[in-house]
């Protein structure tokens, strides 16, 4: 089974960051949601609190095959301002493992200078911080080990694009349809 981390600091988009754990649960695909705040509950950026499954410094990251990124502010800040985390991303990058950001998160990649050369996309506005990338105004971008998606209102297919790929097209497709999605 498919292992990935979704990394939660105060501040950040509690849909985008619920939507992907409830999709890829849904989809038998395991997600460790993960705080770097060293204190499981989080706070988003509307106030709602949540309780992480672990902490950053808990983190298997070896048998992690993807690491997600949600918006929202301060979180976006907060994730980027975190050097351990960061770390983690180089190394996942320098190995071409899945690294996924959604909002205004890709450009925690961007401005580690990982998305060079890349398409990505982002939330409007924050283009300027996605150094180097090839911009796209898509719902979801993928290109090689990287997808990247814009706001709250494409969490759906930023969910749906993770669970393509690693089960498929057709997974995702019916995923689409029993959440009664489009």
């Amino acid at each position: 089974m498919a292992k990935t981390a979704i990394f939660l600091a105060d501040g950040f988009e509690e849909i985008e960051a619920l939507t992907v754990v409830d999709l890829l649960r849904r989809a038998g695909i395991e997600i460790t949601t993960a705080s770097i705040m060293g204190r499981k509950e989080v706070t988003g950026s509307h106030k709602i609190t949540v309780i992480a499954d672990t902490l950053f410094e808990d983190v298997d990251f070896e048998a992690m095959d993807m690491l997600i990124l949600p918006g929202g502010q301060p979180g976006t800040t907060n994730l980027g301002n975190c050097e351990p985390l960061k770390n983690k991303i180089k190394e996942f990058d320098a190995t071409d493992k899945m690294l996924c950001a959604i909002c205004a998160a890709p450009t925690v990649y961007g401005k580690m200078g990982l998305l060079n050369g890349k398409k990505a996309c982002c939330y409007p506005g924050c283009e300027v911080d996605l150094q180097g990338a090839d911009v796209q105004t898509s719902e979801v971008t993928k290109d090689g080990h990287f997808i990247t998606s814009r706001g709250m209102g494409t969490a759906i297919p930023f969910g749906l694009a993770i669970i393509e790929h690693f089960q498929g097209e057709t997974a995702a497709r019916e995923m689409a349809a029993k959440i009664v999605y489009r």
